[in-house]
């Protein structure tokens, strides 16, 4: 048994750190074909490797490394089954199947895949009914909003007359509409977008911590690149009721996430209302882009895009690193619940620091990971000139509100999170007894703080990423970004910022 945690964490390593490699391939080099036709009957296993899928592969592969790097040291002290530890590397490699895809009939393969492996793996403790309830709901939404994928990808490919991406953009007004609409419920299901986040508080609070992280900074990021793929690259640029959908939905979504999250007094269940809040601001960004780009305004729009693509990145960093430390938690304490903890900063000093970490990043203040993603995202929609539309005078501000309401809700959601778990004495006998995590446990989360603290002061690392994969949406442009250190600047615009020196 103690070699299998070793080969099981190694692996999920191993698989993460292939993605992040064959990811950057496809950002960086020329696309990449690879067709297997002996692999399904008729349409056969289609790879098209370009700048979007290359970006979500890399984004998905850089979770997993950690992550598979703590969970040595988590399978140890939670005696996780082998059935789980032979699952976590098969769902990574599920989940880096799906930008990968290059047809729908690969893609619908790849993603009812990753939705099996992530069931069996919310079921690990299935023996508890809390966990079977969670494994239920999990089940029903998923397979509702595959449901609805299924369905508009078919008609799509129908109207297309191809199976392959490439040929799928020629369709008319009322089948991209159609589309768009199933393809927002699906693909906003898998991202915990309200009102189909139903699932999301209720299996990432039972399922072990790592797949949590797994699934709370990967897996969801694929339900906005099902999104970003289909109805803003494929069929895009959108109409202009597409934006204002998109920015109803992931506004929606933002506030009622952070509004959970502020009165969750279960650290694993606030954590996943935080998921919904970041999940539905990266979708009012995409919408924001649409919206702009409708109305001539590239620059906005351009710089839109890139906010999402940015803070994508940044969720991922510090949702996955938030995760791992409160898995550290519950591995000391057995609780989650915040008003049994506390006093956990004098026993689990590191475990402490990393959630700080994770915390300042999900608050979007200053010297956070999500701290230059929410600004970008906050300028766009200050600096979208509305001219004579009334449509962009009466969003923008409203919007301006949404990011910054849900940011304070943030702020107060985590520092109770970080107070109230962390801080002062600890309030039960499990608290008080807590020891630190093992040195593979602090080493993963030690890696994705290491990439929180990167994005809060130098951004501009990820800014080849960031630009190449918001240039592939057609509603925006290549964004510029200079050459010096830390400094982002607006195309366009005469602002710019420097995280590094705040």
């Amino acid at each position: 048994m103690t070699a299998a945690p070793t080969a099981g964490g190694v692996v999920t390593s191993g698989v993460g750190v292939a993605g992040v490699g064959v990811g950057l391939l496809g950002m960086f080099g020329p696309v990449r074909v690879v067709h297997v036709g002996w692999l399904l009957p008729l349409s056969g296993v289609h790879i098209e490797l370009d700048r979007l899928g290359g970006f979500f592969m890399a984004l998905t592969g850089a979770v997993a490394a950690p992550v598979g790097c703590y969970l040595i040291g988590y399978v140890r002290r939670e005696h996780l089954g082998r059935v789980p530890m032979a699952v976590v590397p098969l769902f990574v490699a599920a989940m880096l199947l799906v930008p990968a895809a290059g047809s729908v009939t690969t893609f619908l393969l790849a993603w009812e895949l990753m939705a099996i492996a992530s069931l069996i793996l919310v079921l690990s403790e299935h023996a508890r009914p809390q966990v079977r309830s969670a494994g239920l709901w999990y089940a029903v939404m998923t397979q509702l909003g595959f449901i609805a994928i299924l369905v508009g990808l078919v008609v799509l490919a129908a109207a297309g007359g191809s199976d392959r991406f490439a040929g799928l953009g020629a369709v008319c007004d009322g089948v991209r509409a159609a589309v768009f609409m199933l393809t927002l419920v699906g693909f906003g299901s898998k991202a915990g977008l309200v009102p189909l986040h139903a699932w999301l508080p209720r299996a990432h609070p039972e399922a072990p911590s790592p797949v949590s992280a797994l699934m709370s900074a990967a897996m969801v990021n694929l339900g906005i690149y099902g999104i970003v793929r289909f109805d803003l690259q494929l069929l895009g640029p959108g109409p202009r009721w597409w934006g204002l959908a998109l920015l109803a939905v992931g506004g929606t979504s933002a506030l009622y996430g952070v509004l959970q999250a502020s009165v969750a007094a279960d650290l694993k269940r606030l954590l996943a209302y935080s998921t919904t809040e970041n999940m539905g601001l990266i979708t009012l960004a995409l919408g924001a882009a649409t919206l702009f780009a409708d109305t001539g305004a590239y620059g906005p729009a351009s710089i839109a895009a890139a906010a999402a693509m940015l803070h994508m990145i940044a969720h991922a960093a510090f949702k996955s690193l938030a995760f791992m430390a409160a898995g550290s938690v519950l591995a000391a304490t057995g609780l989650r619940d915040l008003d049994l903890l506390g006093g956990l900063a004098r026993r689990m000093p590191a475990t402490t620091v990393f959630f700080g970490v994770a915390a300042l990043g999900a608050c979007g203040l200053p010297l956070g990971a999500g701290f230059v993603s929410e600004w970008l995202l906050v300028q766009s929609l200050i600096h979208a000139a509305p001219g004579h539309d009334p449509i962009v005078a009466l969003t923008t501000p409203l919007a301006v509100g949404v990011v910054a309401l849900a940011t304070g809700l943030s702020v107060a959601a985590m520092t109770k999170a970080f107070g109230i778990g962390f801080l002062a004495r600890p309030r039960s006998t499990q608290a008080e007894a807590a020891r630190e995590a093992p040195a593979s446990m602090r080493a993963g989360m030690a890696i994705a703080a290491g990439a929180c603290l990167v994005l809060a002061v130098a951004p501009l690392l990820v800014a080849p990423m960031v630009r190449r994969a918001a240039a592939t949406l057609p509603a925006a442009q290549a964004v510029k970004f200079t050459g010096l250190g830390a400094v982002v600047r607006l195309p366009a615009m005469s602002g710019s910022i420097a995280p590094g020196v705040i």
